[in-house]
């Protein structure tokens, strides 16, 4: 379990606790003070909207769970909807009340204690299903018994989810789908693991009845277990602040996914802080606001964004499950929050300007309208009622429902160039948002009217942020470069029975050690620069470990050295390859290719250089590796990677700063080509 942490100078008593000391501050002055140091210490800095050195821990006092956030919602909804679907492509959203919502969570959550569930949080649920209304109501269920949730998703892969199954001793999982329930329970017939309780949402077929048969597990329905509820009711068990209320299992880089554990005083810390930032400035939600759900909420990120809809009594529509069908439930909802990934907004983008490509009024005019709303908004100003927005950018906006005002993104980094033309395109501030599943989600947000900078803003105001040394790589605190980190009742209490990693990314001060690399700007806010270790982010929000992959990509015999390379705003990594000299002509041969040709020769020939991509690529797909991990392009050098050229250390690793300053002319030109 975690180790305990020292609060130090973040001990509140309740009553201080129960006052959340800040004040708004104007968007202009925001945009130039964006984060301020804390008294004593010039490396620690905090939101310039607190009125203390404290970071916040809730917005009310009343509202310190889960369940009472959704019990604030009840209220402020009087009456309204609270979760929507689309029985059918053509058909339009139907809705449950929040009271519909409540009730049907009582009466699941009565149902698993019927059937032996434990109403307190030595209970864990796995929940295997896309974002749907059975995944609100059985999470909303688990937050009113104090259960405390395990999220599944299919990324994962199947060996780590077995491992995240096998590591929580999961008897009880809520399931979507036929074809999860038969891997599961497969695996249950292997003796991989064994479960107890499989709560199904679509009726199981006669395969999965007979594996369940065969495995001695139950399976009930959604409805079923429901209904075994009505007939047996219990009372709500509500948690405490400091209950475990999820096992957030992160994507690992290397070995095994991380299970983060995450209370519901950190859970509504991070809301609090969010909303806080914004308050009464650009993230004022309010119970007429409608969010479109589409994004994993296996991940915290998704989860933090339904927190604040269901705070105040807001409508949340998912979508059918089908990205594909993605935007015609945009357009029949017609939301106005919305969370987007690098991925989608990359995708906007290169659709608006395909299309314009295709017309040269089309393309004079888009310009045109880029030029003419980038000059408002470098004065801050975002609008959707110009000239512009009639004749061109409407239909844009139409296409994300027309009523768009609020606008977050996070998981990876973006352009610059790009969001900023999406605040022109949509006419509003699109935030930009930093942080990490062991924050909660937010550590840091954009400011409306800071658009040039490139930053992610400054810390919002659940967490302290400092920067550390990084000596390995040359940044250093007093030049304001380094490694950063977070503080405050957001951080999580540790990774999941892994108390040697716990203690690598959480010190004994209670400092979350991102991993990740930012520098202060003047403005106080924060630019991630690097990643501390050799582990990137692509724009998909993927991690990349480019060594582990590199390992596995040598396997081929046509080349001897190699050097993985990604980037933050790409969705793809590239490769620069050194064939081995003294056999790389034979292994050509052998393949039917460059018959008679020097080792330079072949190195620069179109063919050969798509015959070892081949063959390093099925290395890789045998070796398991996933498909963005599968170099998309190659350049093969005829430069042996030498101590001499400084591009090995003494160990003869990669010295990968100095390989890419060496190649990045051909790294540019292999993204070029891919774009």
């Amino acid at each position: 379990m975690a180790p305990e942490l020292k609060e130090e100078k973040l001990d509140q008593s309740e009553d201080e606790r129960s006052n959340p000391s800040y004040e708004p501050i104007p968007l202009d002055e925001l945009a130039k003070k964006q984060s301020v140091t804390i008294e004593g210490s010039e490396c620690i800095r905090r939101s310039p909207m607190l009125t203390t050195d404290q970071p916040i821990a809730f917005m009310e006092k009343e509202t310190r769970t889960l369940h009472d956030v959704f019990l604030r919602g009840l209220k402020r909804s009087n009456g309204r909807p609270c979760v929507g679907w689309r029985p059918g492509p053509k058909e339009p959203f139907k809705w449950l009340t929040y009271r519909e919502v409540l009730d049907r969570a009582k009466n699941f959550g009565s149902g698993l204690v019927a059937k032996g569930a434990k109403a307190n949080t030595s209970q864990l649920v796995g929940i295997f299903a896309q974002n749907r209304v059975e995944w609100k109501i059985a999470e909303q269920a688990c937050n009113s018994y104090s259960m405390v949730i395990v999220p599944l998703y299919d990324t994962l892969g199947p060996q780590s989810v077995q491992y995240i199954i096998t590591q929580c001793g999961l008897k009880l999982i809520v399931i979507d789908v036929n074809s999860k329930a038969k891997t599961l329970l497969n695996a249950c017939k292997e003796g991989t693991y064994c479960l107890a309780i499989l709560v199904m949402m679509e009726e199981p077929n006669d395969e999965v009845k007979r594996l369940a048969v065969e495995t001695d597990v139950k399976i009930f329905t959604f409805n079923e277990m429901e209904n075994i509820g009505k007939d047996e009711p219990h009372d709500f068990v509500p948690p405490s602040a400091d209950d475990l209320h999820t096992i957030c299992y992160t994507s690992g880089t290397t070995g095994f996914p991380k299970g983060v554990m995450l209370t519901h005083a950190n859970v509504i810390a991070d809301h609090a802080g969010v909303l806080a930032a914004g308050e009464e400035t650009y993230i004022n939600f309010s119970s007429e606001d409608v969010y479109i759900s589409y994004l994993p909420l296996a991940h915290v990120f998704e989860r933090l964004m339904a927190v604040a809809m269901y705070y105040e009594g807001a409508r949340v529509g998912f979508f059918q499950g089908d990205i594909k069908l993605l935007t015609d439930d945009i357009i029949a909802l017609r939301p106005t929050v919305m969370a987007m990934v690098p991925r989608l907004i990359n995708r906007i983008y290169d659709k608006v300007w395909a299309g314009a490509s295709q017309s040269l009024i089309k393309s004079f005019l888009l310009n045109r309208a880029v030029k003419s709303k980038s000059e408002k908004l470098s004065n801050g100003v975002t609008t959707k009622n110009s000239f512009w927005d009639k004749i061109v950018f409407k239909k844009i906006q139409n296409t994300l429902g027309g009523r768009l005002r609020v606008c977050v993104t996070g998981a990876a980094p973006v352009s610059p160039d790009i969001l900023n033309f999406m605040r022109c395109a949509l006419g509003i501030p699109f935030t930009e948002a930093y942080g990490q599943t062991e924050s909660s989600s937010g550590i840091c947000a954009s400011c409306p009217g800071d658009y040039n900078t490139g930053s992610v803003g400054g810390p919002v105001l659940c967490n302290l942020v400092k920067l550390v040394d990084v000596p390995d790589k040359n940044y250093f605190a007093k030049d304001g470069k380094g490694e950063i980190c977070a503080k405050g009742p957001n951080v999580f209490i540790g990774y999941y029975k892994d108390e040697e990693k716990t203690k690598e990314t959480l010190d004994e001060e209670g400092w979350l050690h991102t991993g990740d690399v930012g520098m202060w700007l003047p403005n106080g806010s924060l630019k991630i620069i690097d990643r501390k270790k050799h582990i990137f982010k692509l724009s998909q929000g993927e991690y990349i470990a480019p060594e582990k992959i590199e390992g596995i990509l040598l396997e081929s015999p046509a080349v001897s050295q190699v050097f993985l390379y990604g980037e933050s705003l790409k969705s793809a990594v590239v490769l620069v390859a050194v064939p081995d000299p003294e056999s790389f002509e034979k292994w050509c041969s052998e393949k039917g290719v460059g018959s008679g040709a020097k080792y330079e020769d072949l190195c620069s020939n179109e063919q050969v250089n798509k015959l070892v991509l081949e063959d390093m690529r099925s290395f890789g797909k045998l070796r398991g590796l996933k498909s963005f991990e599968l170099p998309a392009k190659l350049y093969l050098s005829s430069e042996l990677f030498t101590i001499e050229s400084e591009l090995l250390t003494p160990t003869l690793k990669n010295r990968r700063p100095q390989i890419y300053v060496r190649y990045q002319e051909e790294i540019a030109e292999m993204y070029k080509d891919l774009n």
